[in-house]
């Protein structure tokens, strides 16, 4: 299954999970609004690939014991110590994005429940405060449930992990690493639940106990002095300490890769090519010349301009006529992935990157996209791999990867106006009330995914972004395998924004 989230204010992660299959296919159509004026003259298709797309992955494995087993028998000197770094610095990876996951759709909520009893609390009249009652009356029971059942698991799964501290300094000092930041990582996350809870006495328990959590975590930092004091009370040192340690612990489950542009060597057989033809018809011409005119003239030398002039002319529309031609269709990038420890090809990757035309899609996309609604004027975006893996040749005990592509949506920011509009609507009956509402857009993401043998698994997500940020991500249709309900069937709002996701088990 692949999910899209909001990475920061204008990046989307679209992040999935590669199965055991050896051959991998994705396709992304971004539909970006005609109003916009998005064209291949105003950012080509290769900035915006170098500029906007980001592709990363990881080691992952779906047994979540399986990390943990083996740093247990690391430290008992049956595995070396670098096969220990890479098993916990998997299983505290696989917990902070499972906790990232997991954490958004409570914020969501939360702020839904609080927004509901801001309604209810104000002057917004007696056909407003009902449906407001209603929803967070429905909120709260659930909303409590969750938080309590998150924080546990939170606090079960960070001591599963200190239950088993090495007493080797080699070892340790690579463990003390990840406790730290998993313990402030921890800490971070519900504080922002914290800050997005309602006031009141129905949360009174929840906040309490995650407010225990937090100090505790804060306590331990303290006590096992994994911070100094001059970091700990600077906010600004203490994030960008924990953003290095969060590279530390991507780094050895992170495949490398090695990225090439493909074509270059026939590009320049097609300049020299072109260049070739065209030179024949000029010597060609100026031979010509030279027996009309015979003496050298000034009629001779202007002809000998204009035919040198048309080379420039056509040299240039001949090499790049000749260059779509022979481009047209096969990738241009490839990327390899190599295990971090070993160095070894675990994996090679092949992408494309352009601009299409509705017409030019197929029907299957066309289907999923138009769900009764011509869009004509809109520009697509379309970015294409195809991977194949080499599961034999990864880490011992892994057969997946996960992988993360980023995408950043600033470039397509800055063609929105900066300006607001006025709204007016009537408030208990006669009163009139001015609201200022910032410009917003919306975009269609379908993405198409085919794993092995499999068939496509089909989506479509709804962005609404405006000039400064992205306001909402949806997914409005889910189709294919891995889909329970059928081909064809739409997704609610909440469940969309609210996906299953579980902590590393126990």
């Amino acid at each position: 299954m692949i999910h899209v989230e909001r990475q920061d204010s204008l990046h989307l992660k679209v992040s999935r999970v590669l199965q055991e299959e050896t051959s991998h296919r994705l396709d992304l159509y971004l539909f970006v609004p005609g109003e916009l004026g998005l064209t291949g003259q105003v950012i080509a298709e290769e900035d915006f690939y170098h500029a906007a797309i980001q592709v990363k992955r990881t080691y992952f494995s779906d047994r979540y014991r399986l990390p943990l087993v083996l740093s247990r028998l690391a430290e008992r000197g049956k595995l070396d110590a670098e096969h220990y770094r890479l098993s916990l610095s998997l299983y505290a990876y696989q917990y902070v994005v499972a906790m990232e996951r997991s954490t958004q759709p409570l914020l969501d909520d939360a702020r839904r429940v609080r927004k509901a009893e801001k309604t209810l609390g104000g002057k917004s009249g007696e056909a407003h405060a009902e449906p407001a009652k209603k929803e967070a009356g429905e909120e709260t029971p659930s909303l409590q449930q969750r938080l309590a059942e998150h924080a546990d698991l939170a606090v079960s799964i960070l001591q599963r992990l200190r239950r088993h501290e090495p007493g080797e300094e080699s070892l340790h000092r690579y463990f003390a690493t990840i406790d730290n930041y998993l313990s402030w990582f921890t800490e971070q996350r519900l504080l922002a639940l914290l800050a997005g809870l309602p006031r009141g006495a129905r949360f009174r328990e929840v906040r309490a106990r995650l407010l225990t959590i937090c100090r505790a975590e804060d306590d331990y930092r303290r006590e096992r002095e994994y911070n100094s004091e001059r970091v700990t009370l600077d906010s600004t040192r203490m994030s960008n300490k924990m953003r290095l340690l969060r590279r530390l612990i991507e780094y050895p489950v992170t495949l490398k890769q090695n990225s090439q542009e493909l074509g270059n060597v026939e590009q320049k057989a097609v300049k020299a090519l072109a260049t070739a033809v065209v030179m024949v018809f000029v010597s060609l011409g100026l031979l010509q010349v030279r027996d009309t005119l015979a003496d050298i003239t000034a009629l001779f030398v202007l002809a000998m301009a204009g035919i040198y002039a048309l080379r420039e002319v056509f040299k240039d529309d001949l090499r790049n006529t000749l260059w779509r031609l022979l481009r047209k269709g096969r990738p241009k990038w490839r990327r390899q992935y190599l295990d971090p420890t070993r160095n070894q090809v675990v994996g090679r990757q092949l992408e494309w990157f352009d601009y299409k035309r509705y017409a030019r899609l197929d029907g299957e996309i066309q289907r999923v996209r138009k769900r009764n609604v011509a869009q004509r004027e809109e520009v697509v975006l379309h970015y294409r791999s195809r991977s194949r893996m080499l599961p034999t040749r990864f880490l011992s005990g892994y057969d997946h990867t996960r992988e993360t592509l980023s995408l950043d949506l600033s470039l397509i920011a800055r063609l929105m106006d900066k300006g607001s509009h006025r709204v007016y609507r009537l408030v208990e009956g006669d009163q009139v009330i001015r609201e200022e509402v910032e410009k917003r857009h919306l975009l269609n993401l379908v993405i198409r995914e085919v794993q092995g043998d499999r068939g496509p698994t089909l989506q479509r997500w709804k962005i609404v972004m405006s000039r400064s940020r992205i306001v909402d991500v949806e997914r409005v249709h889910t189709e294919g395998p891995d889909h329970e309900s059928g081909a064809g069937t739409e997704v609610s709002p909440r469940a969309s924004r609210s996906p299953g996701v579980s902590f590393p088990g126990p």
